[in-house]
């Protein structure tokens, strides 16, 4: 270890030169000292003590000793393990004996039975808490069995009407297993339940790539694109309406209105040209 330099002192040390020849400058000074030193300086060091589906699933703060990553420490309070990047995991894992990563995937498996066995009873509460606490025991390379716990999770989150939670679910499933069809079909419906049509019929199209047997997706393919378009429809309704509105707004100053320009469009090009009507009441004379 080097010397200390002046401002390392601890604060006794900087009044050792100091010459008090007043007798009550030097009661002063020893007060002083003394309370800087209460403040500043501890007593004594203190010791550290430390002590849904039949598919086949970690808790990461008992296997990840002294590996936390500096960035997940910073919100570790609020971070759930199951929720943590599975190539962080991964890389977290990597020292992982094979025996303990195999425990650990036959922890998890019996928290998931647990989670399916409450979820077939209506406890989605409970089953949603198994199928978290089995992804936070089972390993990270075991992708296929987390990606069934995450869909399962999906389930338990559709039934307490968590749509946003359970479709983040679903997502995580199908990244870890993207040929996994029943989430993809759990994610489907769940965009249609939040008028997410575009992605749902995305995702059915993707289910009859995989699967053309299954009627569900084909259905939605067939019942989807219209109700796409009406929504479309209605949705450019409102918003030439709106811009009607604020177009007579601006045009009344000058004793105009929207009446005076007409849209058309070019049946060949599809482009659209404005054009200026001069009394747009006399255009059917």
């Amino acid at each position: 270890m080097g010397e200390r330099t002046e401002d390392s002192k601890p604060p006794e040390d900087l009044f050792n030169g100091l010459k008090v020849t007043d007798p009550q400058e030097s009661e002063c000074a020893s007060s002083l000292v003394s309370s800087l030193k209460d403040e500043y300086i501890p007593n004594k060091l203190k010791d550290v003590q430390d002590q849904g589906e039949d598919e086949c699933f970690h808790d990461c703060n008992d296997s990840f000793e002294d590996k936390e990553d500096p960035r997940v420490e910073e919100s570790k309070d609020e971070m759930n393990p199951s929720e943590l990047e599975e190539e962080y995991l991964l890389r977290l894992e990597k020292d992982m004996p094979d025996d303990e990563k195999q425990k650990r995937r036959e922890e998890s498996t019996k928290l998931k039975e647990e989670g399916n066995e409450q979820f077939k009873k209506g406890e989605y509460v409970e089953a949603e808490s198994s199928y978290s606490r089995a992804l936070q025991t089972c390993p990270a390379c075991y992708q296929k069995d987390r990606s069934v716990l995450f869909s399962n999770r999906a389930a338990a989150r559709m039934k307490q009407d968590k749509k946003d939670a359970a479709i983040n679910d679903c997502s995580k499933a199908i990244e870890l297993n993207p040929s996994y069809i029943r989430a993809l079909l759990r994610r489907a419906e769940l965009y249609e339940k939040t008028d997410k049509l575009d992605e749902a019929l995305e995702d059915y199209k993707s289910v009859l790539e995989k699967d053309p047997s299954i009627y569900q997706a084909g259905e939605a393919c067939m019942r989807l694109p219209k109700q796409i378009e009406e929504r479309n429809e209605k949705l450019k309704a409102e918003m030439l309406g709106k811009l009607k509105d604020l177009g007579n707004l601006v045009l009344r100053p000058f004793g105009l209105s929207t009446e005076n320009f007409q849209i058309k469009q070019d049946s060949s090009t599809g482009s659209y040209s404005i054009n200026f009507v001069q009394n747009p009441n006399n255009n059917n004379r």
